[in-house]
């Protein structure tokens, strides 16, 4: 299998792994706003701590990734060579931090930081590709 060909499944794989692995944490929302409070809380400090954790961010930039994914695999301008490892290491990182952070239970100040570095640096670097291709017509490096 040429290294091409075998970076298709494994930017697929690494990118359902994060996305199962955010979804997971949410559905334990609860569990990990009280891991990041101290023993005695308020209901006020629940509240704040629960709308900083509230990031509903995250979903629409795994779309946007999913759509990414589906359109440099599809796109000839694009093409496969675009930034498959670069996605493929953020997407990785994001989900070994992110199993870390759920079984370990972070602070949830981490989770800012692993959503920033894991998850929007490569949407902001897949936004770029698409206006240098879509918008000035220019092949990516």
């Amino acid at each position: 299998m040429s290294v091409v060909n075998s970076q298709v499944p494994a930017r697929f794989l690494t990118l359902v792994a994060h996305l199962v692995i955010v979804i997971i944490i949410f559905w334990s929302r609860e569990n990990s706003v009280r891991a990041c409070l101290p023993l005695d809380y308020t209901n006020e400090e629940y509240r704040l701590e629960d709308t900083r954790y509230d990031a509903e961010v995250t979903p629409l930039l795994f779309l946007k990734d999913i759509l990414g994914f589906l359109m440099t695999t599809e796109s000839q301008d694009l093409g496969l060579t675009s930034h498959p490892k670069d996605a493929i290491g953020c997407h990785a990182s994001g989900s070994v931090a992110l199993l870390f952070f759920l079984f370990e239970q972070w602070t949830c100040s981490i989770y800012w930081w692993i959503f920033g570095f894991c998850s929007v640096i490569p949407a902001l670097y897949e936004m770029v590709l698409f206006v240098v291709v879509f918008v000035f017509k220019r092949k990516p490096l």
